[in-house]
Parts: C-alpha cells; sequence; structure tokens
C-alpha cells in the first residue's frame, strides 16, 4: 500500500536524494513513495538511498526491457545499457532456439530473451550463489535452468555444438577502475560482477575462448564491452575462428560484440 500522504514531503526528499547526486531524483521519489508501507518504512528507504545504496536493491527490483526483474540485495543489477545485447540477440534467435546465459546475475538477458522470443530452450550461468538464487525465480515462469558455477563449467555437455545464440555479459572493468565507479556499484555490487583484470578483458577471453566448442554451426556469441576494448575483442574472436562485427548505440552508450561460428563448409567439388 502507498503512503499518502507522505510523513517527508515529495519536494523534501527530491532534495534529499538531488543531494546525495541522484540524477532522476524526482523519478526516485515517486518510487520510493509508491513502494514505501509506512512512514517509518518511507524515511529507512530514503535514508538508505541517500547512502549510495542501489535504487534497485531498496526496491526489489529494475525495470529492463519493459519486464520488472527482482534484483536481490547483493546482486549485479542489469543497466539498460545492456538492452543492446538483448535487442542483437533477440534478432539473431529463432523459436525454440537453445540458448546460454552466462555470468547471467539477476537472469536479466535470459527473462528478456524469453519473453521476446518463442519457446526458447534457455540456460543460465553464474559463479555467485546469490545471482543463481535470484536468477532462478526470475527464469522460473519461462522454463529457463540455471547452473552455479564458472561460465561454462556447470552447463550439461549435450549442450556442446547445439548452441544457437550464447550471451555473456560478463565482467569488463579493468582492475585499476573499480575504485572510479560509483559507490552503488564499488560498494553494494559484487566486486566478481565488475572486475574483468588488468585489462578488462581476461573472463571475455575465456569466454570466447571456449565458444566455439559450444555453438552450434552458424551460432553466434554476443558480448558486452566497452568501445575502447571492441578492437582487442575483435582480435580475439577472429583469433578463435568466430567471424565479428561490433554494434553500438550512442543512446545507450553501448557496444557488443558478436562473433559467428562459420556454417559447415561442404566438401571440395568434384
Amino acid at each position: 500500500m502507498s503512503v499518502s500522504p507522505s510523513p517527508l514531503p515529495r519536494s523534501v526528499i527530491i532534495t534529499m536524494l538531488r543531494a546525495a547526486g541522484c540524477v532522476f531524483a524526482e523519478d526516485e521519489a515517486q518510487l520510493l513513495i509508491s513502494a514505501a508501507r509506512t512512514p517509518a518504512d518511507l524515511a529507512a528507504m530514503v535514508n538508505r538511498r541517500t547512502v549510495g545504496v542501489p535504487l534497485e536493491h531498496i526496491l526489489g527490483w529494475a525495470e529492463f526491457c519493459g519486464l520488472r526483474i527482482a534484483v536481490d540485495p547483493g546482486v549485479f543489477v542489469p543497466r539498460r545499457r545492456t538492452e543492446l545485447l538483448v535487442r542483437h540477440a533477440v534478432a539473431l534467435s529463432r523459436p525454440r532456439a537453445v540458448v546460454v546465459d552466462l555470468c547471467c546475475g539477476s537472469g536479466a538477458v535470459g527473462a528478456a530473451l524469453v519473453s521476446a522470443v518463442p519457446s526458447v530452450e534457455l540456460y543460465a550461468a553464474d559463479i555467485d550463489p546469490a545471482a543463481v538464487r535470484c536468477a532462478c525465480g526470475n527464469l522460473a515462469a519461462g522454463g529457463g535452468l540455471v547452473f552455479e558455477g564458472d561460465l561454462f563449467e556447470p552447463l550439461p555437455a549435450t549442450l556442446r555444438g547445439r548452441v544457437d545464440v550464447l550471451v555473456a555479459n560478463a565482467p569488463y572493468v579493468p582492475t585499476e577502475a573499480i575504485g572510479l565507479l560509483p559507490p552503488e556499484a564499488r560498494i553494494h555490487e559484487p566486486q566478481a560482477a565488475l572486475d574483468g583484470g588488468t585489462d578488462g578483458l581476461d573472463v571475455l577471453r575465456r569466454v570466447i575462448a571456449a565458444a566455439p566448442l559450444w555453438l552450434a554451426p552458424g551460432g553466434h556469441l554476443l558480448v558486452e564491452t566497452s568501445e575502447r576494448q571492441a578492437p582487442q575483442a575483435v582480435e580475439t574472436f577472429a583469433r578463435n575462428g568466430l567471424i565479428p562485427r561490433v554494434v553500438s548505440s550512442s543512446e545507450l552508450n553501448a557496444t557488443v560484440v558478436i562473433g559467428t561460428r562459420p556454417a559447415v563448409q561442404s566438401g571440395p567439388r568434384g
């Protein structure tokens, strides 16, 4: 039930959020007021937000690709930029496609794909137990199976050579840049979901190297990266036998590299 009237005037909440650096203070104030059950609850929620707790962790959900995705405390919050990854994965997926979502976090990407493509056979994996629990809840309705472990390691071996679309929103922040992230990410999200090693590409290199074993002929690997890192990612795709291309969106400030496993070549002609 909403709190009405608010024990804290909306204008005061907006002022507090702005002072804390919240860019969308008006929208956040309305969401907090709508979600609070009691005046004390609202005051506590506003205080948590002003000290840097992610809004999504306070509300318990994030909006992503038009869906409401549950996000538990301590779980990586899906970013709007990742909607570019989803957009291209949807375009490459046919009905009943076999889809794998690595580094799935809350399961937001997988949930969006299941929502957009009929009868997807979805498998997801993450190394973080909290993320796996969260993803299980978000993907249960669509029949997605979630596994706990490092990248491909926990996936059923029967998927090898059968995956039509493989998405990986792997960590790609260089280790030395972690300290420059906003406190809500640096403090409240798992470092394993952010830290991509010295150049930010350590995890992505492992994904790309193993992907050809799992992709079906003509299958696609899609990874999110930064514009600066894209050329190195493209070289890694090509070295591992995948045909790369880069897509980007200035609106979303997003860059995605797509690699396609060549289809099986016909034998030599007589």
